[in-house]
C-alpha cells in the first residue's frame, strides 16, 4: 500500500523538485518535507491545498492516490463538432443517502429521446437526475465540447458528474 509520504515524494520527483524546493515554496523547513516523505509526520491540513497545487494534483489524488478516470473537458477545433454517433454521455450520481446511479447513454440515443420528448427520469427511473438539461448537454456536444462537462456537490451531500466521451 502506498503511503501519503511515498506519494508526496513520488509526486515531488515527477515535478523535478528537490525537498528544499518544495519546502521553500511552502514556507517550511526541508526537514519537515523529509519527515513527511519518510512517514514520520504528516503535513498540516492547512498546507494540503497549496501542496496539491504545487504538485499539480487534486486533493483527492494527493490524499488517496486514486486518479479519477474522467477526461478533462476540451473543445474540438471550430467547424469539427463531435460526431454524435461516436460519443457517450456518462452520468454519475452518488447521493448522500447512499444511492449510486450510473447512466451511460449513446449521445445519438439522447438526441432521439429529446426529439420524442423523453425526460431523464423516464430513462433511468430515478428522480435524482430530473433537473439535468439533456438538450443543453446535446448542444454543448454538437458545438464540440467533450470530456468532463460538470461536477456538482450539493449542500446535502449529493454528488453529480456529467461527462461525454468519444467512443
Amino acid at each position: 500500500m502506498e503511503t501519503l509520504g511515498k506519494r508526496i515524494g513520488d509526486l515531488r520527483r515527477e515535478k523535478g523538485l528537490k525537498q528544499d524546493d518544495l519546502a521553500e515554496r511552502l514556507g517550511i523547513s526541508p526537514q519537515a518535507v523529509s519527515k513527511w516523505e519518510n512517514d514520520q509526520t504528516c503535513p498540516d491540513i492547512s498546507v494540503l491545498p497549496q501542496l496539491a497545487e504545487i504538485l499539480d494534483v487534486s486533493l483527492e489524488v494527493l490524499l488517496t492516490g486514486e486518479k479519477a478516470n474522467v477526461p478533462k473537458v476540451r473543445l474540438l477545433p471550430e467547424g469539427t463538432p463531435a460526431d454524435i454517433n461516436s460519443t457517450m454521455l456518462r452520468l454519475v450520481v452518488d447521493s448522500a443517502d447512499g444511492d449510486k446511479v450510473r447512466v451511460n447513454l449513446p449521445m445519438a440515443l439522447v438526441k432521439v429521446a429529446l426529439e420524442i420528448g423523453m425526460k431523464m427520469p423516464q430513462v433511468n427511473g430515478n428522480d435524482v437526475l430530473k433537473d439535468i438539461d439533456l438538450a443543453e448537454i446535446l448542444s454543448l456536444v454538437e458545438h464540440g465540447a467533450v470530456g468532463n462537462l460538470c461536477e456538482v456537490e450539493s449542500s446535502d451531500g449529493d454528488k453529480v458528474s456529467i461527462f461525454v466521451e468519444e467512443v
